[in-house]
């Protein structure tokens, strides 16, 4: 046996250019991207809500001569919201702290932990409020009310959102523009015949989400790539996306304000973390009676769906 040997001449030590962690981008979530961000000063209020038949309805009248014009009015009424107030930290000890190698960044790492939880949270929360069925003016279920996608044979996903954006526009006046679609979703779309049929002669290629929102004639288009844990700690791992098979075509306007609708909206209160941040604010503060730095993130937020019948829903597209 040659001498030395290799475990002689070096000892194993941590690499100081390459360490290992599953950190989703923060690319990947949606929930801040699809409906406008409304910044609140307040926890809860109110806002006001016109009744959208009284603004449909014709009731102009020709006009004989010294008589009084036809008139009508219109119902204003509030609604309101109130923005739930979620936290989550990272303890980074003293003994823990004097201990670590040079390579591993305590602080960089607990921020990074906690803001991706809190952005995980807000991205469960969006599927709860908004991706889901018995929220908005339709519902429509793949193999019971339309032929799933990923049947290519005798689906038509481009008739059924036109049949969608048919649906909304009649019923609102507001053709839809936006599009949401979970990732098993869009992998079906990019395939199915009738797309790929659009773009044969001209980009026989890969099918970007752009092209088909081309298709669709849809400003936006989103695809929903966020992972979750579905098991608790300690048990076998298990993960799935957050957004499942559905899709979601609705008018969203890109610039909330008075008299606009739009299908939803998402309130976000600023008060907390002193100010830091609307989306996600993060704090860093000592607590001595644990020896230990603690690192917190906070939002608060609101998913107003505030205009049902400018929303369409296929539950399970494919």
């Amino acid at each position: 046996m040659a001498q030395p040997s290799s475990n002689d001449v070096h000892v194993d030590a941590m690499l100081t250019n390459i360490s290992i962690a599953y950190i989703q981008s923060q690319d990947v979530f949606l929930a801040s991207k699809v409906f406008p961000l409304v910044p609140v000063e307040k926890q809860s209020d109110k806002y006001y809500k016109y009744t959208k038949n009284d603004w449909f309805r014709d009731e102009a009248e020709r006009r004989a001569d010294s008589t009084p014009s036809a008139g009508s009015g219109y119902t204003l009424g509030t609604d309101s919201y109130s923005c739930d107030v979620y936290a989550f930290h990272k303890d980074v000890g003293d003994r823990v702290r004097k201990n670590a190698d040079s390579q591993i960044n305590l602080d960089t790492d607990a921020t990074r932990f906690i803001t991706g939880r809190i952005l995980l949270r807000q991205e469960i929360q969006w599927v709860t409020d908004f991706f889901t069925t018995g929220k908005w003016g339709t519902d429509k279920t793949g193999g019971t009310h339309f032929n799933k996608w990923s049947d290519f044979l005798d689906s038509d996903p481009v008739e059924d959102i036109a049949d969608a954006k048919e649906a909304v526009l009649k019923n609102t006046g507001y053709e839809p523009n936006t599009a949401v679609f979970g990732y098993k979703v869009m992998r079906k779309l990019r395939n199915h015949p009738d797309i790929r049929a659009r773009y044969q002669y001209t980009t026989p290629g890969n099918i970007t989400p752009a092209m088909i929102a081309a298709v669709l004639e849809l400003d936006n288009v989103y695809v929903s790539r966020a992972v979750k844990a579905t098991n608790i700690e300690g048990a076998a791992e298990a993960y799935g996306f957050t957004h499942g098979d559905h899709a979601w075509v609705g008018y969203v306007n890109p610039t909330p304000g008075l008299l606009v609708p739009s299908a939803g909206y998402i309130f976000t209160w600023a008060g907390i973390s002193d100010g830091l941040g609307s989306s996600v604010g993060v704090s860093n503060f000592r607590m001595p009676e644990l020896k230990a730095d603690r690192f917190e993130a906070e939002s608060a937020w609101d998913n107003k769906v505030v205009a049902s019948d400018l929303g369409y829903f296929f539950y399970n597209a494919v």
